[in-house]
């Protein structure tokens, strides 16, 4: 695969999804509402892709395969728990979708401020999301660098990728908010899943088919295939990183977001089950694209080069290794634009409109919109340190936003969870899993991602009883989020 190819190919990327990206604006509305949930009119269809093209990034054909490639099948079982804790949007979407509707919640942390009555709960999830998820979106743009990199065999630096990765996402936010994120995201699906699962079946093919793949596992990497294994995996490193991951639709905000989005309950439940279809497929395609890299190329000095050499390779037709590349670069943007949206959403919404109480929608969507390109470079100046396995680097950023999911669940299952406990599980959880990593994330052999749960739960059922709850607005807040009281949507 030729730089030239590369290139050419970016470029019809560019071009397609910046048209997609122009005609969503047609159907844009100028409010936060508008701007940062697509005006709560999203169809299943589209809000599927989306979600699919958002959640499975940079990650999976780089991050997930790297991690297989070091780690063995265990990387399959950890992507399979976070397949099980999608379960969580089957329970909790409804109930977003409800409480969303019904008091105009645009951000997550907007909504846990409201059940707790607490404008600085708002503020310290706000906030402590930045902290967590800034590094997370630097992730997908050294994904990107790695792959242009490792497929050009350096004739693209990595430096540029990530380049290139920050501008188009500014691009695409700036463009229309979600509705042009959303619409190019759903392009970006279907050409990751299409091209990514054909290349994956010529490549197994060249390697003598899947029984010879496996066969060749067993005789040369038999470590590969045992749980948990020799190499990366143990039960307790296993279990720091999938607990985190299996609460991941519950605590990462540019996910929850999106269940304010879709148009009725019918689309939310379309989304649901286009994206458990969509993520079946790209896991089993990641996982055999790490093994696949672990049989040609046994000894790659990182193992997130496995993806990029593998499309740099004789293995790969060079047309199709450029669509793949694409299809994750279009991925790793569409991440980095969620991420950005969410983030600037909840710093206009949730810190500058409660620290500059009066703030009209129209002063927050502007607010919203300068914050956008500082998320981003912040992003860039963290992806250059080039930190090595994107997928433990992508559960770190988990291990800390864990410290909400006590907060949320308490909300529409706890009447007597307080302001008080969700600000001390949030500001408790985020500082001890920071000093945690800093000190070499483990205490008692236990890593940051057993014990972020475990800390978040305790602080705040334990502060929440110590202290006196809302009782009215929990009670009425618990009430609409009930599917079964059908309230009345507010316009």
């Amino acid at each position: 695969m030729t730089e030239a190819l590369i290139w050419w190919s970016v470029g019809v990327y560019l071009v397609a999804a910046s048209l997609v990206a122009l005609l969503s604006r047609r159907s844009s509305v100028p409010d936060m509402a508008g701007y940062f949930l697509g005006g709560r009119r999203m169809n299943g269809f589209v809000s599927a892709m989306s979600y699919s093209a958002t959640t499975y990034s940079a990650f999976m054909m780089v991050g997930l395969a790297g991690l297989t490639y070091r780690g063995g099948v265990g990387a399959l079982g950890f992507e399979i728990v976070y397949f099980a804790g999608v379960s969580l949007v089957a329970v909790f979407g409804p109930k977003f979708w409800f409480v969303g509707r019904t008091y105009g919640f645009v951000t997550p942390s907007e909504m846990l401020s409201h059940r707790y009555d607490n404008k600085w709960v708002a503020v310290a999830v706000a906030l402590a999301s930045c902290v967590f998820l800034i590094p997370y979106a630097a992730v997908q743009l050294a994904g990107v660098g790695y792959l242009l990199s490792g497929a050009t065999n350096g004739a693209v630096s990595f430096t540029t990728g990530a380049v290139l990765a920050t501008a188009v996402a500014i691009l695409f936010s700036f463009v229309a908010g979600i509705r042009s994120v959303m619409w190019t995201d759903t392009l970006q699906a279907l050409v990751m899943i299409f091209a990514s699962t054909l290349v994956a079946y010529l490549v197994i093919d060249s390697l003598g088919g899947i029984a010879m793949l496996f066969e060749t596992l067993a005789t040369e990497q038999p470590q590969s295939l045992v749980v948990p294994g020799i190499g990366l995996f143990s039960f307790v490193t296993f279990l720091g990183l999938t607990i985190p991951w299996f609460f991941f639709s519950l605590s990462n905000p540019q996910v929850s977001q999106r269940l304010f989005m879709p148009s009725s309950l019918r689309a939310m439940r379309q989304m649901l089950l286009g994206f458990l279809v969509f993520g079946l497929i790209y896991t089993l395609v990641s996982v055999l694209w790490g093994f696949s890299a672990l049989v040609a190329f046994p000894d790659l000095e990182s193992a997130d080069l496995a993806t990029p050499t593998l499309l740099g390779s004789n293995h790969v037709p060079p047309i199709l290794g450029a669509v793949v590349l694409v299809g994750i670069l279009a991925a790793a943007v569409s991440t980095i634009d969620s991420i950005m949206l969410t983030l600037s959403s909840m710093v206009a919404r949730d810190v500058y409109a409660n620290l500059k109480a009066g703030r009209t929608d129209q002063r927050q969507l502007v607010a919203g919109k300068i914050v956008i390109p500082v998320i981003a470079l912040l992003a860039y100046g963290f992806a250059e340190l080039e930190l090595d396995l994107i997928a433990i680097l992508s559960v770190a950023a988990s291990s800390g936003l864990v410290a909400t999911v006590p907060a949320i669940i308490g909300a529409f299952y706890w009447r007597r969870g307080t302001a008080a406990g969700a600000l001390a599980s949030v500001i408790g959880t985020s500082v001890f899993v920071l000093a945690l990593y800093a000190t070499g994330n483990a205490l008692l052999g236990l890593p940051a991602g057993i014990w972020g749960i475990i800390v978040a739960t305790a602080l705040f059922v334990g502060v929440s009883l110590l202290t006196r709850p809302p009782s009215r607005i929990a009670d009425e807040f618990m009430a609409i989020a009930t599917p079964c009281e059908r309230p009345r949507p507010a316009n």
